[in-house]
């Protein structure tokens, strides 16, 4: 399914109607408060079913019941060291005359996938595709949408991005959902009930489970998770790095994720390498230890000599890839294996069965579904049973209508992409879906009183 058409034509613009906080010298630094807070506009039910008519989701979408007011945070939190930082959160709240739109209404936490872009905003709903779709199935069906931008994103005061780090994004939701809260009990006539739903897509998926694993383990007393819905996420991370690192395949994209890891683990734990030149080769090593997030072009970088030159970007390798032959043969018995251990999502189970699933595809050239199916029989080797949802598997999706439709619509959809079905399948085409019946799996939950 093609992405959800800009409703750059459609959204109020961006302008400060309403704000509060500070955030000088003198700002508080305790987790979860709100440094600033902003209303930039609103959607309307009209504009919200024009632009889900015209993108062709509204068929898993549904039309609108509710408005959705944007609104756009800055909050304290913590960065992987533990020292004060300040991150963003888009909050998209539903509103209007329709009882499912005013009142205590659910709060889905929502964790965004990798980008590359620095100054990624889900609040931006009329140029950020991923905002668009949580806005159209979550938000104008009468959930509250929080979701943080994340660390080293958008505004944040920290100077890089803590990726795939468990128990650092944990943190940054956790914070950015108390500081949603907090404003909209205090600011808003839509507010949060105790209703919390968790769910993410692809880096988001582990950040999901991530937060899912750490709220119930430190902070039951203050949150319930209700339900969670983590989609094509890296939950078997050390595996996964394994395959890239070892005997393939590499992963779709490898070559912009794995900056983005190496540079997260340098920060975090300061022993993944001492030189540059070990991990890149030349001329990469060139590029500093911070490549990304940025708002440079990839197409820049690599014509800079800061990437390989390959539009696959899975060059990690050999000559002209990304990494050196060494720090390759070396990492079996490395500190970035020993990381992406402690970052790996098994070995846990959550609290309340029955509600649980998760989602993706089994031709998932970017994040590989044994991820989804490993998480899947570790769960249920502890008797904790979720479904795992996979787009490819008619037999694995529910029964009925709803399976027919999801999964006769994503074969169509994969399809019509034709050649670039590939290319397309884990940033455009899954998400759409699995969300579709992620938000199902969450209203049973809530139909049910779980």
């Amino acid at each position: 399914m093609k992405r959800i058409r800009s409703w750059a034509t459609l959204v109020c613009a961006a302008t400060l109607l309403a704000a509060c906080g500070g955030g000088g010298d003198d700002a508080s630094t305790e987790r979860g408060t709100v440094l600033a807070a902003q209303v930039l506009g609103k959607v309307t039910i009209a504009q919200i079913d024009a632009g889900t008519a015209s993108s062709g989701v509204q068929a898993l979408s549904g039309t609108a019941l509710c408005d959705v007011e944007l609104r756009y945070l800055t909050y304290m939190t913590r960065d992987p060291q533990g020292a004060p930082a300040s991150a963003t959160a888009g909050v998209l709240v539903p509103g209007g005359a329709a009882p499912a739109c005013n009142g205590e209404r659910p709060v889905v936490l929502y964790a965004h996938g990798t980008t590359t872009t620095q100054t990624k905003n889900l609040a931006n709903v009329s140029s950020d595709s991923e905002g668009s779709l949580l806005m159209a199935m979550y938000a104008a069906q009468g959930f509250i949408v929080v979701a943080p931008n994340y660390l080293g994103y958008d505004r944040s005061s920290l100077d890089h991005h803590p990726w795939l780090h468990a128990e650092g994004q944990a943190a940054d939701m956790i914070d950015g959902l108390r500081a949603a809260k907090a404003h909209l009990a205090a600011e808003s006539a839509t507010r949060p009930s105790a209703k919390l739903l968790l769910t993410g897509y692809s880096q988001g998926g582990h950040v999901a489970m991530a937060t899912h694993k750490v709220i119930e383990r430190d902070h039951a007393s203050e949150f319930t998770v209700t339900a969670s819905g983590p989609m094509s996420g890296p939950y078997n991370l050390v595996k996964f790095v394994d395959v890239v690192m070892g005997p393939g395949p590499i992963a779709a994209g490898a070559t912009l994720f794995t900056p983005l890891l190496i540079t997260s683990y340098q920060r975090a734990y300061g022993n993944i390498y001492t030189n540059l030149s070990d991990v890149y080769q030349a001329p990469y090593s060139s590029a500093g230890g911070r490549l990304f997030p940025t708002d440079t072009p990839i197409a820049t970088l690599i014509a800079q000599g800061k990437l390989p030159n390959d539009p696959t970007f899975t060059l990690l390798f050999g000559a002209g890839g990304l990494l050196t032959d060494g720090f390759r043969a070396a990492y079996a018995s490395s500190n970035l294996r020993t990381a992406a251990q402690a970052n790996t999502l098994l070995g846990w189970t959550p609290k309340r069965p029955g509600t649980v699933a998760l989602c993706g595809g089994a031709q998932d050239p970017t994040v590989f579904f044994f991820n989804t199916s490993d998480l899947q029989a570790d769960f249920a080797a502890r008797n904790f049973l979720a479904p795992a949802w996979d787009l490819e598997n008619r037999a694995s999706l529910p029964a009925g209508a709803t399976g027919d439709q999801i999964y006769g619509g994503f074969q169509a959809q994969k399809a019509a992409a034709g050649a670039n079905a590939t290319a397309q399948y884990h940033g455009t085409l899954v998400p759409p879906f699995c969300t579709a019946l992620v938000r199902g799996l969450f209203q049973q939950v809530l139909a049910a009183g779980l």
